[in-house]
């Protein structure tokens, strides 16, 4: 396992089983303790929220609680105190085991990689999920509590979740599997109605910060980032190691001169997304601008937000969007630009001139309901 590409790992943070603390989702892992604290444990739990908050360290520790865990006996004075914490000492057999990508009683279904080159595909097969079967049959002469997570569940196609259902509605003896969702709706009904669900919240700045500090990644705008990140420390990450900051206060210095933009600066930002050297600025501009038009629908609606990801962000939202009128046309427009983004994506429409129809866009809807 240590030698298949490991989707669930970002770029520039450790992997998810070697995080030393999980931040910001004590509710998530209370509910996982309470349920094992009264003997209630389900054979399938379904940890969702956003990317990047946590999902995948939370099942990695929830895995590494289960296969370490060892029977407890009962004092002079009755049962044991309840469990409070998922912490498991490293040096633990089962721990060093499970970081070292090799223990016998779990197994990760995740994205395979194409066998010719090596790229991974875009969704879960039913070939991962039939070695989840093998994995039972060989593991079940140990004994032990076994563990499967699944990363990401909501990228399984339709015969790979078939298969899961099958293992949740009939589930081996002490066995516990961990579906990590994105986004849970995409799952089959009958998959979230036999899961126990775990959710987990966007990251405060603070705890933002705390992560990023772990990861090793220093930063003095935190709240800078937590704003555009939305709570999330994978999205953060990105933004630090691809200098995303940066860029949003370049897009926040382009749109101040709304609604007249200055064409020759919005040319050059779309040319500075071409060839396939700038594939990753090209991804980060397009996530940058979602996030521009998302936030100044929100400020139409709510007003001036409290906080900003680059300086002088909010008063410009809130004048792009003075009343609820506007938040409606910038909602409209976030949608038309996600939907030509994706196909654009898709078919290998010119990056630059992608980047420019959805700038020219902005400027026109600036047009119809800024104040003067």
């Amino acid at each position: 396992m240590t030698d298949a590409p490991e989707p669930d790992c970002i770029a520039g943070a450790p992997h998810p089983r070697d995080t030393p603390v999980l931040f910001g989702q004590d509710s998530a892992v209370a509910d996982f303790l309470d349920a094992w604290n009264v003997g209630r444990m389900h054979s399938g739990w379904l940890i969702t929220g956003p990317r990047g908050v946590g999902k995948a360290t939370l099942a990695w520790k929830i895995a590494s609680f289960l296969l370490a865990d060892r029977p407890a006996e009962g004092g002079l004075f009755g049962d044991p105190p309840p469990v409070t914490s998922l912490d498991i000492d490293p040096e633990n057999p089962d721990a060093r085991l499970i970081h070292s990508g090799a223990h016998p009683r779990l197994y990760v279904v995740r994205r395979p990689a194409d066998e010719k080159t090596g790229v991974l595909k875009s969704e879960i097969t039913v070939d991962a999920v039939r070695g989840m079967r093998d994995f039972f049959h060989m593991s079940a002469s140990d004994g032990g509590r076994r563990v499967v997570i699944v990363d990401a569940a909501d990228e399984m196609n339709r015969s790979a979740a078939n298969a899961i259902l099958k293992e949740l509605e009939e589930p081996p003896a002490r066995t516990s599997l961990l579906l990590i969702a994105h986004q849970p709706s995409r799952l089959l009904p009958t998959i979230r109605s036999r899961c126990r669900v775990l959710r987990c919240a966007p990251l405060s700045a603070a705890d933002l910060g705390a992560a990023l500090d772990q990861a090793g990644l220093e930063t003095d705008a935190t709240e800078a980032l937590a704003t555009l990140s939305a709570g999330s420390a994978g999205d953060a990450v990105r933004l630090l190691t691809q200098d995303g900051l940066q860029l949003y206060a370049q897009l926040i210095g382009l749109m101040t001169g709304l609604p007249h933009l200055d064409r020759n600066a919005a040319i050059k930002l779309a040319e500075s997304c071409a060839g396939k050297v700038n594939d990753a600025r090209f991804a980060l501009v397009l996530d940058l601008l979602d996030r521009f038009m998302a936030r100044t629908a929100r400020a139409g609606l709510l007003g001036e937000p409290q906080t900003q990801g680059a300086a002088g962000e909010a008063r410009l939202l809130a004048r792009l969007a003075p009343h609820d009128f506007a938040a409606r046309a910038w909602a409209d427009l976030q949608q038309r630009a996600s939907a030509r983004a994706r196909h654009g994506r898709a078919v290998n429409l010119d990056p630059a001139a992608l980047i420019l129809d959805m700038v020219l866009s902005i400027e026109q809807t600036a047009q119809a309901s800024a104040s003067p």
